[in-house]
């Protein structure tokens, strides 16, 4: 257990990295996004307190999806089989669900389906790295 909590969090060190990185290419990109991201009306500023759950989910995706590694590792499936399908389970239902129930454009929400695709394949070729069965 202590492995897969520690690999989870490498998971999460990852993934905040690379959702930083990705946020940073996206306002090069797509610079009318980042006007949406100041949208008090949607989006928390950043000095609320409860901002910084922000830096913390990836660390929580990062050992949970690591313990859900865990159990299906003995099926011996691929790290991206993997990742295709926590892409369609999680991000999939969730991005449609964010577009239709939140103001924000298409692309804010393609945007963060790609970095959901990432995340997946990130964290899945990790663990199928460091979480030998």
């Amino acid at each position: 257990m202590k492995r897969t909590v520690s690999v989870g969090l490498l998971a999460g060190l990852v993934l905040l990295l690379a959702g930083l990185a990705l946020n940073m290419a996206m306002n090069v990109l797509a610079p009318g996004l980042k006007s949406e991201y100041e949208n008090s009306g949607i989006f928390r500023p950043w000095s609320d307190p409860l901002m910084s759950l922000y830096f913390l989910y990836p660390f929580l995706f990062g050992v949970l999806l690591a313990w859900v590694w865990r159990r299906v590792a003995p099926l011996q499936i691929s790290w991206n089989r993997f990742a295709g399908a926590v892409f369609l389970v999680y991000s999939i239902p969730g991005m449609l669900i964010t577009y239709a129930s939140f103001q924000v454009s298409l692309g804010m929400v393609l945007s963060w389906t790609l970095s959901g695709l990432i995340d997946a394949g990130l964290a899945s070729y990790l663990f199928a790295k460091f979480l030998k069965s």
